[in-house]
């Protein structure tokens, strides 16, 4: 009798132990976006590019892996291949703060370059601009088909925030401009 009453447990004993395990990942998943949100949300003020387009390509691109390297050679979180990463002044792939900072320099760009169209911003940060241009749009490649699909980001276009900073000049007049550069102490 008490054998029935086991093998009866077993399946529900089992479901429970999935549900735990699949549970484990996400709230893990979790602890590691909670740990960057900081920075994302920092560099992302800092450059106008939208935080929650920074997670999508983080999770899609190394599931927040700060030590993820890619078969082509792509590394860290943002998976910056590193001649990217050389262009926008990233000398460790593998600091977290250096790679978003690139990763979103580089996402700035591609918005600029694709006025904002999503699939093409995401595309090219998947593929490589050449693609794109070679392809006149999305290029065929399932990996990036399917990259498309997995980023949770849903917006149609990506808006960048321009900064308006206020400052004084000489003369007491208040002026307005998006360059941090007339901020700095003037001494002329």
């Amino acid at each position: 009798m008490a054998g029935k009453e086991v093998r009866k447990c077993i399946p529900v004993l089992a479901l429970v132990f999935c549900l735990v395990l699949r549970c484990y990942p996400s709230s893990r998943q979790e602890e590691l976006k909670a740990q960057y949100d900081t920075i994302i949300q920092k560099l992302a003020a800092k450059h106008g590019v939208p935080a929650d387009l920074v997670h999508a390509v983080i999770k899609a691109e190394s599931n927040y892996d700060q030590f993820a390297v890619s078969e082509k050679g792509a590394l860290g979180l943002m998976q910056l291949m590193p001649e990217t990463a050389m262009k926008y002044g990233v000398i460790n792939l593998l600091d977290p703060e250096q790679n978003i900072e690139g990763g979103i320099k580089y996402l700035k760009d591609l918005i600029k370059q694709y006025k904002g169209d999503r699939n093409l911003v995401l595309a090219a940060y998947n593929a490589g601009q050449m693609a794109v241009e070679k392809h006149n749009g999305v290029p065929p490649y399932p990996e990036t088909r399917n990259y498309l699909k997995r980023i949770e980001y849903k917006r149609s276009y990506i808006k960048t925030k321009t900064i308006i900073y206020r400052y004084y000049d000489q003369n007491g007049r208040l002026c307005l401009t998006n360059n941090p550069f007339y901020l700095q102490k003037r001494t002329d």
